[in-house]
């Protein structure tokens, strides 16, 4: 059975975008990867999550103005823009580059491998970074269900959450009232 697998790998021309093991063949099974929702393994996209320090010394104008660059360094290279945080400037645990404070930002996007290095080649170009790291957050990432809803949806769900919130609060204190009312306390 084993000879007959290796026959047939040999026979059957090669497809170089399909890799199938020996033991895969003999078993007759073949592995799908990423088959989620029905989309292609090049739909999804890895996910990360970086955080830089810009120079405090610059106006929120030119903060505004560096993070819109990055954005758009991320849009160039086919990546995807999840959210954007921005804390503002806080103190340093320790001096960077003579500076005590720092302008902070978060920002998670989804991209190809090749978008992080083109990405820490503009952070390490740009002298208004003093810092940034990056960490992977997901290897195989959906761009559209993780951006945030719109603003008209968290809306609708905050307005319907509250009566909710209330109904259970009022469930909560009759069942208190109906164990009091048992115990005999009143």
């Amino acid at each position: 059975m084993l000879l007959k697998a290796v026959l047939e790998l040999l026979l059957v021309p090669y497809n170089y975008s399909e890799k199938i093991s020996i033991t895969e063949v003999v078993y007759g099974t073949k592995r799908v990867l990423h088959q989620k929702k029905g989309r292609k393994e090049s739909e999804y996209m890895r996910y990360y999550e970086t955080l830089y320090l810009i120079n405090p010394e610059l106006a929120e104008e030119d903060c505004r103005g560096v993070i819109d660059k990055f954005n758009s360094l991320i849009e160039k290279n086919k990546g995807v823009v999840v959210k954007v945080d921005e804390w503002g400037k806080k103190t340093l645990a320790y001096q960077i580059k003579k500076f005590d404070k720092g302008y902070y930002v978060l920002q998670q996007y989804c991209g190809e491998p090749g978008l992080l290095t083109e990405l820490h080649r503009g952070f390490n170009l740009d002298d208004k970074i003093l810092k940034y790291q990056t960490i992977k957050l997901s290897d195989n990432a959906d761009p559209e269900a993780l951006k945030p809803k719109t603003e008209a949806g968290e809306a609708e769900t905050g307005d319907e959450a509250k009566p909710a919130e209330e109904v259970s609060h009022d469930q909560d204190s009759e069942k208190v009232k109906d164990q009091e009312g048992k115990n005999g306390i009143q």
